[in-house]
């Protein structure tokens, strides 16, 4: 039967192939096994795809289908296999060869073998244009709305977590980001001065250096979206060519027939723009248009504050910087390497600290300390505490009374604020080693042979607690007391470096000491192989290393330094360190001087116990120049004064004594007392004996066999200072 006026003849009734092609509905057949697809050819004309453009693959359907089409298509296709349904349906739009789009309908028919696996789906395509109007396209159409808008509420969600400019670019980078609002690629600029700056270019991989930064009056659509703080739009490749000519350049190779560049506006200032850019040609509707707005308010909101951030991350920790010393001093007989990394939370920025302290005659005095917090007040408080701790030691105060000064120090700031701290005090001609710890870490030293051992330091509270000891004498921070040998390492450390996360300290410590045990000998070497246990993240908090090894000694081998505590009332103390000297100083081969420098160190000792109410301590030591030194400490400021004693006088004649036998002689003042000492220079054969390892044992009559002068390689148990 033919049909009326110029129509072409049809056979009554229609075949239902010819019915199917007059009404643009297309058969598939999709072999879900091999994956191979076949689309008749009204279903590649639904799909605006030649024969040769096919490659038999749900893959070839990419070139129509945008990526958030093909994701939502694929979940319903899996829901009804999951389902084991024998039917599904869905609208979705298509894009055509002129970059418009176009509403497609799709139905299917599962086939599943006896077991009821899927294995073959066989269905039909159409063009539903058509009837937008039917319930199932506004469902979808509605579907597609809140997709969009779904998108946009969880891009303002991921980017109110951004904390920089390289997080809020990061996020837009993401190709999963925004896929579902159909862009190709995304540009981010950011204002910089009169010039827009290009901080991000994502999924076309489209870096322009000639483009990195713009004027703000120049012929680009960024600029004129900041200058006019309105969005623009560009429909077509012919407006892109018309209207940015110096862009076109850039745009022409790409896969782009339109974009939106957004301003992103701040408190009602422009601080930059986005730009959006599609493959479809055509108008936005008014729907994208308020979506995409709403999108650049959110993107704004996350770079301002991503803005503000990085500033106040660069002052503060400009300020950390200034607050830490500038350099470390070279030091005779160490090597030394620090180490400071800010924190990844709050300010980026913490109360970590680190310092060096030559004193002078080959001793040194290191610290690492931590004030509780991460923001300015912390690094601001740590400055002052470091340089009035620094003041201290360079005073002459012990490490003790230096330590329990810093600790009054900080509760008089009244910051609500404490830290914790340990400072060390090393004699590097002899080995000795004064330790002091205000709640932290313990010091670590890792031997010449490479083993390591954590150091059980007497420990206080944490600076900036009331004390347990209010009679200012120090002995809240009690001083451990070790030989540091040659060629071995003190490590000092915040928490910072060894805290885990979801693992306690001593994991941390052991990961610790067992990278220090492996590790290279050259201690800057070390100290990046050590920061490394945290990577670039860390756990949150900062952190300061200090690493010192003791070079060999300068001083000739022969003996140990010693130590005596000088108690009122306690006349074996006195006398235990006579004999002590005199071993001592016979070991060192300077026996003919055993006479004047026991008598010389008597005077001394004796001055302390008479002259002074809180006793002191004798140090006997050999210096680099080969010289033995006696050094008597104690609290008082009053300065000794030589006098001229008549001959019926009982005292006033030991400074004379001293001045008589000794080569020299002086006074150190050390904080609240002083240091009286005097040095006996040893003959070149008493110097070459000294070379040789001694050990010599005193007995003391009525006592038992207990005092040793140690011989040149001491032992590795640490000694208290008494």
């Amino acid at each position: 039967m033919a049909e009326r006026g110029e129509s072409p003849a049809v056979d009554w009734p229609a075949r239902p192939d010819l019915s199917l092609a007059l009404n643009r509905m297309g058969t598939f057949d999709w072999d879900l096994d091999s994956g191979q697809m076949h689309l008749d050819p009204t279903a590649l004309g639904v799909f605006e795809l030649r024969p040769e453009e096919f490659t038999g693959t749900p893959g070839g359907l990419r070139a129509r289908i945008t990526p958030g089409e093909e994701a939502r298509l694929d979940a319903r296709v899996a829901q009804a296999l999951k389902d084991g349904r024998s039917h599904y349906g869905a609208y979705f739009r298509i894009r055509r060869r002129d970059g418009t789009a176009s509403w497609t309908h799709i139905q299917g028919h599962i086939l599943r073998d006896p077991t009821g696996r899927p294995y073959r789906i066989i269905g039909i395509v159409r063009d539903a244009d058509l009837d937008p109007g039917e319930p199932g396209a506004r469902s979808e159409r509605d579907e597609g709305r809140r997709r969009m808008t779904g998108v946009v509420e969880r891009t303002t969600a991921i980017l109110a977590h951004a904390r920089t400019v390289n997080d809020v670019t990061d996020i837009l980078k993401d190709p999963a980001a925004l896929g579902h609002l159909g862009a190709v690629s995304i540009m981010l600029g950011v204002v910089d001065g009169g010039r827009v700056h290009l901080v991000a270019e994502g999924q076309l991989g489209t870096y322009v250096p000639e483009i990195e930064y713009t004027r703000l009056d120049a012929d680009f659509p960024m600029s004129e979206a900041v200058r006019t703080l309105q969005p623009v739009y560009v429909t077509s490749r012919d407006e892109f060519e018309r209207r940015y000519p110096l862009l076109w350049r850039y745009i022409a190779p790409l896969s782009v027939r339109s974009g939106v560049y957004l301003p992103l506006i701040a408190q009602g200032r422009p601080i930059g723009a986005i730009g959006l850019l599609y493959a479809r040609e055509g108008d936005f509707t008014a729907e994208e248009s308020n979506l995409l707005v709403a999108l650049g308010s959110g993107i704004a909101q996350s770079l301002q504050r991503a803005i503000l951030f990085e500033q106040e991350h660069d002052l503060a920790e400009g300020l950390q910087r200034a607050m830490l010393p500038r350099s470390i001093p070279e030091v005779p007989g160490a090597r030394i390497a620090v180490r400071y990394r800010s924190a990844r939370m709050g300010r980026d920025i913490g109360g970590d600290w680190y310092d060096v302290i030559p004193l002078g005659e080959g001793r040194v005095g290191v610290m690492i300390g931590d004030v509780e917090g991460h923001d300015t007040d912390a690094a601001a408080v740590m400055g002052q505490l470091r340089i009035v701790l620094r003041a201290y030691i360079a005073e002459g105060h012990t490490p003790g009374t230096a330590m329990a000064r810093a600790a009054a120090f900080l509760r008089e700031l009244e910051t609500e604020r404490f830290a914790t701290c340990t400072y060390a005090e090393i004699d590097l001609n002899s080995g000795m080693l004064h330790i002091v710890r205000a709640g932290h870490l313990d010091p670590v030293v890792r031997r010449g042979d490479g083993s390591c051992h954590r150091v059980s330091a007497a420990g206080g509270l944490p600076l900036g607690l009331p004390p347990r000891d209010r009679s200012g004498t120090g002995s809240d921070y009690p001083v451990t007391t070790l030989e540091l040998h040659p060629g071995d390492t003190l490590m000092l450390c915040t928490d910072g470096l060894i805290e885990r996360p979801g693992a306690d300290a001593d994991t941390g410590m052991r990961e610790f000491m067992e990278a220090a045990r492996d590790g290279p000998v050259d201690v800057e070497e070390l100290a990046d192989v050590l920061c490394d246990l945290v990577g670039d993240s860390g756990t949150g908090d900062d952190m300061a290393l200090l690493l010192l090894r003791r070079r060999g000694t300068p001083a000739p081998r022969g003996g140990g330094p010693l130590r005596q505590r000088l108690v009122p009332g306690d006349t074996d103390g006195p006398t235990l360190a006579r004999h002590l000297i005199r071993a001592a100083v016979a070991a060192w081969g300077a026996r003919d001087l055993a006479d004047e420098i026991e008598l010389a160190a008597d005077e001394l000792m004796t001055n302390a116990l008479v002259h002074t109410d809180g006793g002191g301590h004798v140090n006997v030591r050999l210096t680099a120049e080969g010289r033995i030194r006696i050094e008597v400490e104690d609290a008082s400021s009053a300065l000794p004064r030589r006098r001229e004693a008549d001959d019926w006088a009982v005292s006033g004649r030991g400074l004379m004594l001293v001045d008589r036998l000794a080569d020299a002689w002086g006074v150190e003042p050390m904080g609240a007392g002083k240091c009286v000492w005097c040095e006996f220079a040893l003959s070149a054969a008493a110097v070459g004996a000294a070379a040789a390892p001694a050990s010599v044992r005193v007995t003391m009559p009525g006592a038992p066999p207990a005092a040793t002068v140690p011989p040149a390689a001491p032992a590795e148990a640490p000694r208290s200072s008494g």
